[in-house]
């Protein structure tokens, strides 16, 4: 076949699913929609990158399918991209045409077809969270001021290259081809095998493979796979060695011995110890808070960092598309004495990050239930032999407020800031656990009172600085690290003491529509009013310290098992308008635009309980959002602890002024007020 005969089209997503009539059917061999946060974020941010650096056109990869005629073609390779894209134009609410059906799986379309309200009783699980966090990362990354805009450009701009596999073809043939092509090389593979063919030691080679390989398990604990006490100490819940030439070597062979070529260590005939974890053990497992390639990157800018003393951190990215570019000879020094550096920094921050940061369990999000967890792991020993016997993970502060409070403060950090390439978080955590932790009550509560600063600078010197924000107020890049990092440490304190004042101007007060308010902002102040908590917890009902607490929310006691119970949960990511933009300039409340678009009447919520009451009158979302009998709602998606306030304001009014008018103008400028008095 000729190259000009191939059945090649590149068309854009417009033409795909508004163009020719088709119906795209998922055959029963492929699998379900399994595409999650970091795959589903990644495509998002990459076109609205795209987009905002003007790019006439983005392309998103290959569609193969095979025409079986009658318009309807089987998804032969693609699926997960092809499924992604229509959850994204659904919730852009953009024109779709063509189909999209799952051939034998009835649940599957069922869902597609019941979107965005979802009332079916089944529904596909992949598929319904799909579109849920298809919702919060476009609301997290695009905005609503940028929302139209994007749509036209995922339209139009953003293009799929269509193979369309000839009739004459032998599908049987094709998937023995597809398959047989492998797994393509990672580029953390490509950085491994580059690190390790600058090692001249077999020894060493063992040793980097093995920390390597132990820390590339991001959902399991690493002292769980490197299973050493001369490393973790006898219960193995603290790192004592302090560098890499004192970790243990085995014996090896002279023939180990020998330089390996960076081909043999891509192909897997490199000799690396084995993690000699106890057979009898079952880590506990999580669900990690990043991925292998960017964990990479944040413990590389920390070796330069500490490293390097011009080293300039603002221009590090932390984007796993720049990895490669990062491990080059042009940015750093590879050396020998740079990859045993790097190594041991990797096993230091791989340690940091499962024993002192928060990691997400395996668990659903219930409102009986905090699936966040900040726990440190270890082996039990027998009190007379000293022998380790039984492994289990111990909270890593034995002080309850404390630890409640690290770990609010940590996972508020994680919801507001998912995306795989903006966690500057943890770079700064991680940083600070490096130069400073121990285990110590101590320094736990010093620890806290790091995050707890930590979060005030990013709130008063980036988000209320009007320099540090684009046109839809999300920060800029690098506004972060040129505010925070300086000479090679984290710096705390607050410079802009006067942040509060500039509230209204950048956010709005109700006299002009906002521009947008970020999820940080929101979960910052909800970590505000929980903090409060702590001073009245166990307090009983009239007693003054809880009356002044209500009194300063601004509405009656409403009791404190939703303090008790509230956690960031990473559902709850939708913008909700208490007050709904569908009865604006309706009676008897006559509220504009700009009233409703302002912090005083919005709330983050969980997008399906968004979805379903969105148009809701504020005194009818009482009764939604607050129904525990019928099961239907997920409270742990409606308890935000600003939106929980401004429900319970509506409901002192109810029985006290008409029928409608129980959230006015009046209530959302005093809430407005108060919170901001809060936040300061």
């Amino acid at each position: 076949m000729h190259t000009k005969d191939l059945p090649l089209k590149e068309i854009s997503i417009r033409e795909l699913y508004s163009g020719e009539k088709a119906t795209f059917e998922v055959p029963i061999y492929q699998r379900n929609y399994a595409w999650e946060k970091d795959e589903i974020a990644a495509l998002i941010q990459d076109v609205y990158d795209a987009m905002s650096a003007n790019k006439p056109y983005y392309y998103i990869g290959t569609l193969v399918s095979f025409h079986k005629g009658d318009e309807i073609y089987e998804i032969i390779d693609g699926q997960q991209r092809l499924t992604t894209v229509f959850l994204i134009l659904k919730y852009l609410n953009a024109d779709i045409g063509n189909k999209l059906t799952y051939r034998a799986r009835k649940k599957s379309t069922k869902t597609l077809e019941s979107i965005p309200g979802f009332g079916i009783d089944e529904k596909d699980a992949g598929i319904y969270n799909g579109f849920l966090t298809v919702g919060s990362s476009v609301e997290e990354i695009v905005g609503q001021a940028q929302k139209d805009k994007f749509t036209q450009y995922f339209l139009d701009k953003v293009h799929i290259i269509h193979y369309q596999v000839p009739k004459d073809v032998n599908l049987n043939h094709y998937f023995e081809v597809m398959n047989s092509r492998g797994e393509q090389l990672e580029k953390h593979e490509i950085v491994k095998a580059k690190l390790m063919s600058l090692l001249t030691d077999g020894g060493d080679r063992s040793k980097f493979g093995k920390i390597w390989e132990c820390c590339s398990e991001m959902g399991t604990y690493v002292q769980a796979k490197y299973n050493d006490k001369t490393v973790f100490g006898n219960d193995l819940a603290w790192l004592k060695s302090e560098k890499f030439d004192d970790l243990p070597t085995d014996d090896r062979s002279s023939e180990e011995q020998k330089p390996l070529t960076i081909e043999a260590i891509i192909t897997g005939n490199a000799p690396f110890a084995d993690g000699n974890a106890d057979k009898e053990d079952k880590p506990d497992s999580f669900q990690p808070i990043i991925d292998f390639s960017n964990f990479l990157l944040i413990v590389l800018k920390i070796t330069r960092t500490l490293k390097e003393s011009n080293f300039n951190a603002t221009e590090f990215n932390l984007d796993d598309k720049e990895l490669l570019n990062e491990f080059s000879k042009d940015k750093i020094v590879l050396d020998e004495a740079f990859v045993k550096e790097f190594g041991f920094n990797l096993l230091k921050a791989k340690y940091f990050l499962d024993n002192f940061i928060v990691h997400h369990s395996n668990e659903e999000d219930t409102i009986e239930n905090n699936p966040w967890k900040l726990q440190y792991w270890q082996k039990e020993q027998n009190a007379k032999n000293g022998i380790r016997t039984k492994a289990y993970v111990k909270n890593l502060c034995s002080e309850e407020d404390t630890q409640d409070t690290l770990v609010q403060l940590l996972s508020m950090f994680e919801v507001s800031f998912t995306a795989r390439q903006r966690k500057n978080y943890l770079f700064y955590c991680l940083l600070y656990l490096f130069k400073n932790a121990k285990r110590k009550l101590s320094f736990f509560k010093k620890y806290c009172r790091f995050l707890d600063g930590l979060a005030t600078k990013y709130f008063k010197d980036v988000y209320l600085v009007k320099e540090s924000l684009n046109e839809i107020n999300t920060p800029l890049p690098r506004s972060f690290d040129t505010t925070i990092l300086k000479q090679g440490d984290v710096n705390i304190t607050v410079e802009n003491k006067n942040a509060v004042d500039n509230f209204d101007f950048i956010y709005g007060d109700g006299s002009s529509p906002s521009k947008g308010i970020p999820l940080f902002v929101f979960n910052y102040l909800d970590y505000r009013l929980w903090k409060s908590y702590l001073s009245v917890r166990g307090s009983k009902e009239g007693s003054k310290d809880r009356q002044d607490m209500f009194k300063q929310f601004g509405c009656s006691d409403f009791g404190l098992e939703i303090f008790k119970q509230f956690y960031f949960s990473r559902t709850r990511r939708s913008l909700e308008h208490f007050f709904p933009q569908a009865d604006a300039g309706k009676p008897p409340v006559d509220l504009t635009e700009s009233n409703i678009n302002c912090f005083g009447n919005y709330g983050m919520i969980g997008a399906d309980i968004n979805s379903s009451g969105s148009n809701y009158a504020p005194r009818v979302k009482l009764d939604h959002y607050l129904d525990t009998l019928s099961g239907k709602i997920k409270l742990v998606t409606v308890a935000s602890l600003k939106f929980m306030i401004m429900m319970q304001m509506c409901k002192d009014n109810s029985g006290k002024r008409e029928s409608g008018d129980e959230w006015n103008w009046d209530d959302i400028s005093v809430h407005q007020k108060n919170m901001k008095k809060f936040l300061n």
